[in-house]
């Protein structure tokens, strides 16, 4: 079906703000259309967006001619056709399975107690002082904290890995940008991918035991992976590790402020956590939208989609489906079944999925239990533009300010490395929702 809307309208800022609205007009008419102005079929039903995720006959190449790219994103796309996220099968199992075995539930658990430090130094100051931009003095460092611990890249570093991966992650999630914006996520990708080469091979200090450099590094030893191929991968770690679980963290803290009764229900129930995360997620996800294209000629939801024809798929969409999810825009921590789409779905579903889990969690436990009267100032949010990432650019909230004796700090780590009300339920293979077969998002 041709319909006058696009999804284009997404990204006014008018429509930023009522989002679902905007996606249940073009859900209601038509779970899969085409948008003339996109070039694109446009798919916003649960059904067909989850069956098309994992469909064989569309695969997730993003760049399938390079030569036709222009010369200014060129560079940024030979870099991000090698990654996980714009493969197929084969090429797609191999290059994931040389990451996954950092992203396991016991791998991911080992980093609870080092979230957990990483808020405490975050929160404590902020306690004190009863104002906090939410993204940039948590949403946006604590990711990029453990994602770089993760890959034991050095503290002084880290500013510049930060500054590197927002212009790669504005071309990603927009496919508009002018030349001078593709030319600096492109020159940001070449320095990025310089640094993790170095980062890889410096002899002088050896990694750090169990962090993935260590494992990359005994890896390139035994293999002849190729390593360009490796770098690759880990600036998508760099930039997915800590993007997608930024935004996550902001939209998620909106709106719980935006429900207050949610919030209370949180704080009297800590057991809820995990079946919060999850309602959390499909209510705002971080991400938005995933893309395929067409092997051959096909059909798709009784639609004709002919060989080489891109398929955008609204997880954001989806995800708020009253077919799939009764009541869509009410925030239900204890809502049954239902298998939301913030980490995709099939082969891709999101590598980090755990992890983000596990942050987003420790996060909002602390924001809820040691900021006491945590409200929205008078500052209105401000969303990025983009159809892809749904987050936003600074979230200023006020509480009542706490004395150091009043600070009653962060949770006590019981001893089996669960924290109270967080358990190992916000394990990727542990959760309510049991998202998918096996748990950076779309990898």
């Amino acid at each position: 079906m041709r319909t006058s809307s696009s999804l284009l309208r997404a990204l006014r800022p008018q429509v930023q703000e009522r989002l679902y609205e905007f996606y249940d007009e073009l859900r209601s008419a038509d779970h899969l259309f085409w948008d003339r102005h996109l070039g694109a079929w446009v798919a916003t039903g649960h059904a067909v967006v989850s069956s098309a995720a994992g469909d064989p006959r569309l695969s997730s190449v993003r760049y399938p001619d390079i030569e036709a790219v222009s010369e200014e994103l060129r560079p940024l796309a030979k870099v991000l056709s090698r990654q996980m996220l714009y493969s197929d099968a084969p090429d797609h199992s191999r290059l994931r399975a040389l990451i996954s075995r950092a992203f396991t539930p016991r791998a991911v658990a080992t980093l609870r107690a080092r979230i957990i430090e990483a808020v405490d130094r975050i929160i404590t100051p902020a306690a004190r002082t009863g104002r906090m931009d939410i993204v940039a003095d948590l949403a946006r460092p604590l990711p990029l904290t453990i994602i770089c611990d993760l890959l034991d890249v050095p503290q002084q570093d880290r500013s510049a890995l930060a500054s590197w991966s927002e212009p790669i992650a504005e071309a990603i999630g927009n496919s508009r940008l002018d030349a001078d914006g593709n030319r600096a996520a492109s020159q940001s990708m070449a320095h990025m991918l310089t640094y993790l080469r170095e980062l890889l091979t410096r002899h002088d200090t050896p990694p750090a035991p169990h962090t993935l450099r260590a494992l990359l590094s005994a890896q390139m030893e035994n293999t002849d992976q190729d390593f360009d191929e490796l770098l690759a991968n880990c600036a998508l770690l760099l930039i997915a590790g800590h993007e997608t679980t930024t935004h996550f963290i902001g939209n998620a803290t909106l709106a719980l402020l935006r429900h207050p009764h949610a919030a209370d229900e949180l704080r009297r129930r800590p057991d809820l956590m995990p079946a919060a995360v999850e309602e959390l997620l499909r209510y705002d996800a971080p991400v938005q939208l995933m893309l395929r294209r067409a092997r051959q000629d096909l059909d798709l939801a009784d639609r004709a989609i002919a060989e080489g024809q891109t398929v955008l798929l609204v997880c954001g969409a989806a995800n708020r489906d009253p077919a799939v999810f009764p009541d869509p825009h009410v925030l239900d921590f204890e809502r049954p079944g239902g298998r939301h789409m913030a980490f995709g779905h099939g082969p891709h579903f999101c590598l980090g999925a755990g992890l983000a889990r596990l942050e987003g969690a420790i996060a909002l436990e602390a924001l809820l239990t040691r900021l006491p009267g945590l409200r929205l100032d008078s500052t209105a949010p401000q969303w990025q533009r983009s159809l892809n990432f749904r987050g936003l650019t600074s979230l200023n909230v006020a509480f009542t300010p706490l004395s150091d004796a009043h600070d009653r700090g962060p949770q006590t780590t019981p001893t089996n490395g669960s924290s109270p009300g967080l358990g190992s339920a916000t394990h990727a293979d542990q959760c309510p929702a049991r998202p998918g077969p096996d748990g950076v998002t779309g990898a």
